[in-house]
């Protein structure tokens, strides 16, 4: 049995689930609404503000199945009950951020600055820093998989370079530093 499928999905106050044709599953909370298509052989059953998955065989394919749309289907309840942020820091001299509507504009150490439309799903806030911190985005949304996925566009204008650490990195993450350059001795 799968360690992740076989834990039940349970409903927070506000979240409902529709189980519609095709396997359709449809979540409705606070934060908007989000369905899954579900592979026909996983059989869904909700039942006492919980959701549980079953699998029929024992099959490679209907075990990693199994999993996955559980771990799915829970980041949909999350999402549309709590939703997901992500926190990136802008390091270097001069790199800014500042949004206008869906519109973000990045000023990286290019010669031009760097436009991003962002989906109308993922909202995106740039929090007042202190002199001398680095600037700070903000990315929220209900659906994890979108906003880590504009996320990581994002950390590819400018990913972060290994001596100094300049560039847009995660809050939290832990960049591998190289040591620079050394003066030969004679």
């Amino acid at each position: 049995m799968s360690r992740i499928g076989k834990l039940p999905v349970s409903l927070p106050n506000g979240v409902s689930v529709q189980l519609g044709a095709d396997n359709v599953l449809k979540v409705k909370g606070p934060l908007g609404e989000m369905s899954q298509k579900i592979d026909p052989d996983i059989k869904v059953t909700v039942e006492d503000n919980q959701i549980k998955f079953e699998r029929p065989t024992d099959q490679p394919r209907h075990r990693s199945m199994h999993g996955l749309y559980r771990a799915l289907v829970h980041n949909m309840v999350v999402g549309v009950s709590e939703g997901f942020s992500t926190r990136q820091e802008l390091v270097g001299v001069g790199y800014r951020v500042s949004v206008a509507g869906q519109i973000l504009s990045f000023s990286l150490g290019y010669s031009h600055d760097i436009q991003l439309l962002l989906p109308a799903e993922v909202k995106a806030e740039v929090p007042d820093v202190k002199k001398g911190e680095n600037p700070v985005l903000v990315l929220k949304s209900c659906d994890k998989q979108l906003v880590g996925q504009v996320a990581a566009k994002v950390r590819s204008f400018r990913k972060p370079e290994p001596y100094k650490g300049k560039g847009i990195k995660f809050t939290g993450e832990t960049l591998r530093r190289k040591a620079g350059k050394t003066a030969a001795a004679k």
